[in-house]
């Protein structure tokens, strides 16, 4: 087989023809067309409803409901004060450094910094909202942590 532009196509058995329902027996779809016998959906306009059993309760009304969505709810993203070491010791961290440098990903309301781990660097932190166990390493560290409106 010769290659190039004109030879491109599908892969062998990566398509398949169309099934032609009702065209006789040697076809294996012919008479009933692969529909069984008689009942709702063999007939013409049947459309399976999502959710319906067959009459049976469906799953979604036989589980029991339980709590809510809140709607006013806040989500913030989070960074530990220990990945804050890759930056550089003295610079005033914010959510728009924090995002540039990759510790953060776009989308969300705030920034939370959360305490896990161990501060080495004297930082200027903006957040929306810290941990009591951040605030104490970012001092211990030497740096200050300020909270920022959301």
């Amino acid at each position: 087989m010769s290659h190039g532009l004109h030879n491109l196509g599908p892969r062998k058995g990566a398509t398949t023809s169309r099934k032609r329902v009702g065209r006789g027996p040697g076809s294996g779809l012919g008479k009933t067309s692969g529909k069984g016998h008689k009942g709702q959906n063999s007939r013409t306009g049947y459309a399976h409803l999502r959710g319906h059993e067959g009459g049976q309760m469906p799953l979604h009304r036989r589980i029991p409901k339980r709590g809510f969505t809140n709607i006013f709810r806040v989500e913030f993203r989070t960074v530990n004060v220990e990945r804050l070491n890759a930056l550089v010791a003295g610079s005033v961290v914010n959510p728009e450094s924090l995002q540039l440098a990759g510790l953060v990903k776009r989308g969300k309301e705030g920034i939370k910094v959360l305490g896990s781990g161990e501060l080495k660097v004297a930082l200027t932190v903006q957040a929306h909202k810290f941990t009591a166990s951040a605030v104490k390493k970012i001092e211990a560290a030497g740096g200050k942590a300020e909270v920022i409106g959301a």
